[in-house]
């Protein structure tokens, strides 16, 4: 079958750029489908227009009804890197689709900065929460970011003062490829509110100060790197439980009773650290100050998209999407049949890791073990403390964690 659903990149100095071949398929397209600056642009009278719909869900139907016309979707730059054309490949079979890109914004500005690309970080805030950042504040990396509007540069430069990397050199590159390109330069400390022209793209070297306070993306972040009050799934057991659950992009994990959402964000954070697909977690959990927590959390270290429900775990259960992974915290003492019901959801070839600290708890892992094999590991971790004018090792409650993988 012949493809009928065209993409076409524009670059800043619009359709006058494209090549022929692109050219063409605009001029004789019988569907046009864009934004308002997009569409201002096409000549094409004959053309039937349509503006992006928010949600798309509508404007997936109406391509799919037009099937039998010429259509074109104009996009900006390369619309796989961030861009309409990824949204579409989920919705379209490839063999329906042509996908002409012009280049990157990233592409443009790592040419402009000698930057290789493949030792940057490709980010976009376009619709997306700006505490997305936390999560790449490390020394040395090197960030290209699509900005939301305007004002993005300047948020940028607000957080990165907050985190103590002021002294980071910032570059925005406005309109690039247009005549009307610019460039700004500065360090973040000393970065003006000014807003810039909408259509811009910032790049961020990495500078750390001493306040700053450096967060490596490996699972056993110090427990004072989260607001808690002690209930907790605490530094060392947390690292195994992540190891034993596994992260991998584009998986689903549930934090059941997940307190201050600890093991849900490192999770996020190790699945984030994987090129590929993003991944999901939802956090259940009963104690609305502890779901605040979890969601001041979330922003600080770098995943808000981390779904918090307040609330009873079995109640909320039947509505989640089936999970590729699964954490049971301190719920087990008080439900022995959480195991059953959330092993009988998980999907095969899913993860599901419990820990107890409590006698009842290691009953019901012991069934579990007993039924469906996984393993039994006793984490006993102490600490070093002061013991009069010497020093002692204080041991906590050891953890019993049981994790098995789903045939």
């Amino acid at each position: 079958m012949t493809a009928w659903l065209n993409i076409v990149g524009v670059g800043a100095e619009g359709l006058a750029g494209l090549a022929p071949a692109s050219r063409t398929l605009v001029e004789t397209a019988e569907l046009i489908v864009g934004g308002d600056r997009h569409l201002e642009m096409v000549t094409n009278d004959a053309a039937r227009k349509i503006v992006w719909e928010f949600p798309l869900d509508g404007l997936i139907g109406k391509l799919k009804a037009a099937h039998e016309n010429r259509i074109v979707v104009l996009a900006t730059g390369d619309p796989m890197a961030f861009g309409i054309g990824s949204t579409l490949a989920r919705h379209f079979d490839p063999d329906d689709m042509t996908i002409l890109p012009a280049p990157s914004a990233f592409s443009l500005a790592a040419a402009r900065l000698a930057w290789p690309l493949h030792g940057c970080t490709c980010l976009t805030l376009h619709g997306r929460p700006l505490e997305l950042l936390n999560h790449h504040l490390h020394p040395g990396r090197r960030l290209l970011i699509l900005s939301h509007d305007g004002t993005t540069p300047a948020q940028i430069a607000e957080l990165l003062r907050d985190a103590g990397f002021g002294a980071s050199p910032i570059t925005v590159l406005e309109n690039m490829g247009a005549e009307t390109e610019t460039r700004r330069a500065a360090r973040a400390a000393d970065w003006s509110g000014a807003r810039v022209e909408d259509l811009n793209t910032v790049a961020v070297e990495c500078v750390a100060g001493p306040e700053a306070r450096i967060l490596t993306p490996v699972p056993g972040l110090p427990d004072d790197a989260f607001s808690h009050d002690g209930q907790m799934t605490k530094r060392v057991v947390r690292a195994a439980t992540i190891a034993a659950l596994a992260p991998l992009p584009g998986q689903i994990l549930w934090d059941l009773g997940a307190g201050c959402g600890s093991v849900a964000i490192e999770w996020l954070r190790a699945a984030q650290n994987i090129q590929g697909r993003g991944a999901r977690a939802v956090a259940v959990e009963r104690d609305p100050k502890r779901c605040d927590m979890a969601a001041r959390n979330a922003a600080r270290l770098g995943t808000p998209f981390l779904e918090i429900i307040e609330g009873d775990i079995r109640t909320a259960m039947p509505g989640l999407p089936d999970p590729n992974a699964v954490f049971i915290g301190g719920s087990l003492s008080t439900d022995a049949g959480l195991i059953d019901a959330a092993w009988d959801r998980l999907r095969p070839g899913g993860r599901l890791v419990a820990n107890t600290v409590t006698i009842e708890g290691e009953r019901a892992l012991l069934g579990a073990h007993a039924r469906d094999g996984g393993d039994l590991t006793r984490i006993a971790v102490s600490h070093a403390d002061p013991l009069g004018e010497l020093t002692g090792w204080r041991p906590a409650m050891p953890v019993t964690q049981w994790g098995a993988t789903k045939p």
